[in-house]
């Protein structure tokens, strides 16, 4: 939570003191196009977080950080926007920002990708519907849905 604040108390002072876009702290990442979100609540997944942040700008790639056993989200994910002026709105509307009940810590980050992870757009993918004939469904159910008995 202390984070929420310093960073909430730095965007208040450079405000206060007109600071210019290019002297602001935000500068510092303008090599960046990714942000932290940390505070998730489990049982978001990606299309979820695509929808709430997609407000600032257009994700271009997420990684919610998953348990490699159970395959449940950790709490935490990366999210990188088309364009880096995204982030800057991104960090300072989303941080503090309270989701199914969990407080978001949103800040800035500089993403390296693991070794056998590719940083292809993978956005559409996380919010396409679910499609029932690609699932694992029993044959019998599988057919009286595709001819209309239920």
């Amino acid at each position: 939570m202390n984070t929420i604040r310093q960073i909430k108390e730095l965007n208040k002072r450079e405000l206060e003191a007109g600071i210019t876009p290019e002297g602001s702290w935000h500068a510092d990442y303008r090599d960046t196009a990714y942000i932290f979100i940390g505070g998730l609540p489990f049982e978001v997944s990606e299309g979820d977080i695509i929808t709430i942040f997609s407000q600032y700008g257009e994700p271009v790639f997420i990684n919610l950080v998953r348990d490699k056993e159970t395959g449940k989200s950790k709490g935490f994910a990366f999210l990188k926007y088309e364009d880096q002026r995204s982030t800057d709105l991104a960090v300072d509307n989303m941080g503090g920002a309270v989701v199914l009940g969990r407080t978001l810590r949103v800040d800035h980050t500089r993403y390296k990708k693991k070794d056998d992870e590719e940083l292809a757009d993978n956005t559409m993918a996380a919010t396409q519907p679910v499609d029932e004939d690609a699932m694992d469904v029993d044959d019998d159910r599988k057919s009286r849905h595709k001819h209309g008995r239920r």
